[in-house]
This record gives C-alpha cells, structure tokens and sequence, in this order.
C-alpha cells in the first residue's frame, strides 16, 4: 500500500489575482472544472493507494475537505501546520505521524498544484519505483525537460544512468535553478532532469535521514506532533515546538546531503503551472498562439492569454501580441509572457501599498459555505451568501450592525431571539442590532441568500460568537 501525502501550503503569488494567500492556486480551477488539489488527489487515489494524509494550513482546512468530497475521496488525516515552514518540517510530520502506524509505511510525498495529464502512467512510474523505496532509498522523480527552462531545478543523473529507462536510476546531484545559458546546456546534455519535487521513501527511511542530516528538525517536529490536538477530526500541531522550526526545504535539509539516492525519469506530460506562462502553454494555444475563456475574445491577437474570472465579465483584446491578460471582478493584470515570473513583484507592491487584492481573495470560503461583498459603503455593505446542504452559520450577534437577508435559492432555517422559522425563496427576515442570530441549511441543495448590512462599522471582527460546530473563537 502506498500513502500519499499531499502538500497544500503554498501562496503561488505568480498566478495572482486568481491565486492568492487566502485562496491560493491549488485550489482554483486553472484547468477545467477540478482544482489542481482534487485532480492530484484523484490522481494518488485508487487501487494499492490508500486515502491521503493532507499537510496544509489552519485557512484551508474546510477548503481541503469540501474539495475532497466534491470528488468523492476522503483523507486518512490532515495535519495543520501553525504557519508555513516550508516542504522539510511538513514532510517530517506526515513521517512521524504515518511511522506510529506503519513504520514501513511507503510514503509518496507530491505538490498539490502540478498537472500530470496521464495519471495511469505516472502511477506505473511510481510503482516501478516502490521496490528500490522498499529497499531504503529515496527515490526523487525527475522529469524529462522539453525546453531549457530557467524556472525549475535540476537533476544530474550519474555518469552511468539512463534517462530513458523506465526504472529507478542513480542520481549524482542536485542543481538550483540556471540560468537560460546553462540550462540550454544541461537539455542539450540529455543526462539532466527537471525536479518535479516529488518523493517516494518508506516512513523509517525517511526519519533516519532526518535523524543523520537534520536531526534539530526530528525534536522539535516530534514535540509539535506529540503536544498536537485533535479538532474536529483534524490534527492541529503544536504551534510552540513548530514556530522554532527554521524555514527549508527537503532538497535543501535533506536531499543535497544523502547518498541512498535514486532518480525516477519520468517522460510523461508534466507542469507545476509555475507562472501565468505556464497556463498558456498547458492549456494549448489556437492556431495563433492565443489561450481565451469562455468570457473572452482575440482580435487579432497572436500567443495572448485572455482570461476573465467573474461570471458576466467580458474582456476583449485587440492587436495584442505576447500579453497575458488576466480579469477579475476586483483586479486585473496585464504583462508581456517574458515579464510572467515578475507576477509575485506585483503583490509585493500591492502588499506595501496595503491594499487588500494582495493577499485577499473576492470569494471568502468558510466552513459552512462562501459569501462575497458585491457592494461597500461607509455605512452599508451588500453580500452573496451560499450556505451548503447541511450546514449553519454560528449563533451570534453583532455590536455594531444590522442585517436583512433575502433568500433567493433554497429554503433557510432563522433563529432571532427566541423565534425559529423558515425562510423561502423570495422571502426575508430583519436581524437588528443586537440581536442574537443563526442562519442553517436543512435541505438537500445549498441556500442563496443575500445579505445587506447597515452601521457604523462592517468589519468581520465585530462578530460574538455563542455556538459554533466549527469550534471557531
């Protein structure tokens, strides 16, 4: 049996504004109607496979599991991470916490946000791979490179291996990203790999490891998982131990420094969908270079990317060439595809200048559901509202300002004070100040609400909360 560990922490600020830090791109719908997230778990999923464990932060916890049910799987655990330490503590726990279990539990360590179009294939890659694994060694995956890209790391393969061999080969280093000089070089020489950043060890193994090249890690990661606690069925590690963890990868904590090392090539379709360039190519230009959604049109465009997010939003170019152009319903980005990798600039900037869209997706999503703002004033803000089947806002009240719901799809259940009743499509209900309130779904389909919010102030701290099945403060 194998255990797949998927890791779901990252920001991936270049594919700003659809991913970002409180929504970020492994959740999104960049290609087709799955998030990369449920693509690679269905991925991992299936026979010899067992449910996935899931390492990600306190955010997107119900994102994680709301997706996983979308696609009909469910996760063995899910580990959350205080804040983000990089790939090295994050693999370490899942380790830890699959070797109480299993100590020879066959770990496959991948990103959440790659696309890997022939699932059936990598799967044969990997189970090719498990018997040297099972043996003791780590085995990274290396892919074979299809142009000389500057954006990924490299894998030298020894003097001696083959790259097109479909079994594990011996590996003689680790190379950080070059530049494009030397990485048409490293193409031409046909013994270098891209790394993909996936990994496949037996639990054991893997700590042994950590215990010769990086033993500060195993304390304090091992102190996080014992002192962790469990919530609501997730696992919460222990923010004390975890905040003292240094920030570092595997490659750079464990992989650049062991010698059980094995490479296996895979020649198969693969992207991290790095940057905005990046989708252009994965999602097959017309005949004239150009990528468009639905909500899109080229005008004599050539190798343009034309995107809009926002239901209703129509974007247009006309005369473009080499542009990326990317619309949503609160920023847009326009840049020419060489200038792709300078994405994350911009949210710095944007960061700096304290504006929200840096960091602060137009679609909130909770545990019960997501609403958005569609209109803000200094005095009254208007959102959608989506409860799902099943699930309840928490009873609550508010200082400082007063709502009207109008249900527009679905039936809703609203206690005010001591009154309980169901609220219909086009029916509404008055919240006043003060007053305390819950808003359910008892039905089958989810409720669409709208909400309109008078006062002074409209922030989403002025909230008491009496009772909350998500156990939120």
């Amino acid at each position: 049996m194998i255990y797949p560990v998927l890791l779901c922490g990252g920001s991936g600020t270049r594919l700003w504004p659809l991913s970002r830090k409180s929504f970020p791109k492994q959740f999104a719908r960049l290609m087709g109607e799955e998030s990369l997230f449920q693509a690679s778990a269905r991925r991992l999923s299936g026979a010899g496979f067992a449910a996935p464990l899931v390492v990600t932060g306190d955010p997107f916890r119900f994102i994680v599991t709301e997706q996983l049910a979308a696609v009909e799987l469910a996760a063995q655990a899910i580990l959350i991470e205080p804040e983000g330490r990089n790939t090295a503590p994050a693999i370490l726990a899942a380790a830890l916490h699959l070797e109480q279990r299993d100590p020879e539990a066959l770990m496959l360590v991948a990103p959440s946000d790659h696309v890997i179009r022939d699932a059936d294939a990598f799967r044969a890659a990997v189970a090719a791979a498990a018997e040297r694994a099972r043996a003791g060694d780590l085995v990274t995956f290396g892919i074979a490179p299809t142009r000389p890209e500057t954006g990924y790391g490299y894998l030298e393969l020894a003097a001696d291996a083959d790259p097109a061999t479909a079994s594990p080969q011996a590996l003689a280093r680790f190379i950080e990203k070059p530049d494009a000089s030397r990485a048409a070089t490293m193409v031409a020489g046909r013994r270098y790999l891209w790394n993909a950043g996936i990994f496949l060890f037996t639990a054991a193994t893997i700590r042994r490891a950590y215990e010769t090249y990086a033993p500060g890690l195993v304390s304090g990661v091992a102190a996080a998982l014992e002192q962790a606690v469990s919530d609501l069925g997730f696992i919460r590690l222990a923010s004390g131990p975890w905040s003292d963890l240094p920030d570092i990868s595997i490659d750079y904590a464990i992989m650049e420094k062991a010698s059980n090392l094995a490479v296996m090539p895979y020649r198969g379709h693969w992207s991290d969908l790095g940057d905005w360039d990046a989708v252009w190519q994965e999602a097959g230009p017309d005949a004239a270079g150009n990528v468009c959604s639905d909500t899109a049109t080229a005008i004599d465009c050539r190798d343009t990317l034309l995107r809009s997010e926002t239901e209703g939003q129509e974007i247009v170019g006309i005369g473009l060439s080499d542009i990326i152009a990317v619309a949503m319903g609160d920023a847009v980005l326009v840049a020419h595809k060489s200038q792709a990798q300078r994405v994350k600039e911009a949210v710095a900037a944007l960061k700096a200048k304290g504006v929200k869209q840096a960091l602060d997706f137009p679609r909130d999503h909770r545990p019960w559901g997501w609403y958005e703002c569609l209109a803000l004033a200094p005095r009254f803000q208007v959102k959608r509202i989506v409860v799902l089947p099943g699930a309840s806002l928490s009873l609550q009240s508010h200082y400082h300002r007063s709502e009207h719901w109008i249900v527009v799809e679905g039936t809703a259940k609203v206690t005010i004070g001591e009154e309980v009743s169901l609220v219909t499509e086009n029916q509404s209900v008055y919240v006043p100040l003060g007053a305390v309130h819950r808003m359910e779904n008892p039905g089958k389909l989810p409720v669409v609400l709208i909400e309109v919010q008078t006062g002074g102030y409209l922030g989403e701290d002025d909230i008491i909360r009496y009772e909350d099945r998500y156990a939120r403060g």
